[in-house]
């Protein structure tokens, strides 16, 4: 392939390839690293002598994480967060950015509503209003205090108006001509044509809802109503060893921060780590549209 360019055309894709190859390399070492000492002793990890490989291979850590039922608890929370919430977001990002891209002839107030959104990003009221709206509208302890306060997310809105305002005008038209209306063209023009920046912003959405862990602390009275990523900070990160059983604490010689942690940043990403590679190939094409107006 490279034959049918110039010289520094050659160099400059050789070094490309280069560069990228060794950042790839950089960026995926601290993962194999991490996983092996999840999977090495404590004393080892202890040591330090765990480079890339597993050093006295042991599953300790993952069985002190998950061996209790309130880890199964956090998991079913965190899916029916996750349930939830991103419906909730499409939905609202759908029927905000599809107004919001239209031009200021159509819809005057289009720019007065889209500051509105986009001072959001900037400022915000801070947690103890946050907290005590939450608590006035009585759904503190519930799923919905992690769902409601993010189902608006201004980012993935700006990048989806900016996708709509890059489909060709004469669709719509063409749709309005025919007798269709708003919702129809939105719902049968607009978001099958829209199938990239929407898994961009579903994969924003879903990553978002898995890692978030503060807001479970936060908003939930009882730990049985943790999040997962809440769960793992406190029965990892906050350990209180007076709430041990005699198993617990034999299960702590076989385990120390180090290789519980790592354990936890698995148990965690993993999910995310399956979902990625399907919404890669729209994830590319769907940042570049969403981002850049002619």
């Amino acid at each position: 392939m490279l034959e049918h360019y110039t010289v520094s055309r050659r160099v400059f894709l050789t070094f490309n390839y280069v560069f990228l190859t060794c950042l790839g390399i950089i960026c995926i070492l601290p993962i194999i690293h991490v996983l092996a000492v999840s999977f090495s002793s404590s004393a080892a990890a202890q040591a330090g002598y765990v480079k890339l490989w597993p050093v006295q291979f042991t599953l300790s850590s993952y069985d002190y994480v998950m061996h209790k039922p309130a880890f199964f608890k956090s998991i079913l929370v965190t899916l029916k967060r996750v349930g939830l919430g991103i419906p909730t977001n499409m939905l609202l990002t759908v029927l905000i950015a599809y107004p919001l891209s239209k031009e200021a002839k159509k819809f005057p107030m289009r720019t007065f509503y889209a500051w509105v959104f986009v001072v959001t990003i900037l400022f915000s009221g801070g947690l103890i209003p946050l907290y005590m709206t939450i608590k006035e509208t009585h759904i503190l302890d519930t799923v919905w205090a992690m769902v409601l306060p993010g189902a608006v997310p201004v980012f993935n809105v700006i990048l989806l108006l900016n996708f709509f305002r890059g489909l060709p005008k004469e669709l719509e038209e063409a749709a309005f001509i025919d007798g269709a209306g708003h919702w129809t063209t939105l719902w049968r023009i607009f978001l099958p044509l829209s199938l990239p920046a929407l898994a961009t912003i579903t994969l924003f959405a879903t990553v978002n809802h898995w890692n978030s862990w503060f807001d479970g602390l936060i908003f939930m009275n009882s730990p049985d109503h943790y999040p997962l990523q809440s769960y793992l900070q406190t029965v990892v990160i906050n350990r209180d060893l007076t709430l041990m059983s005699s198993a617990d604490m034999k299960s702590l010689t076989e385990v120390n921060d180090r290789t519980a942690k790592a354990a936890q940043i698995f148990l965690g990403a993993l999910p995310i780590l399956l979902v990625y590679p399907f919404l890669q190939r729209f994830f590319m094409k769907g940042i570049v549209l969403g981002s850049v107006k002619e």
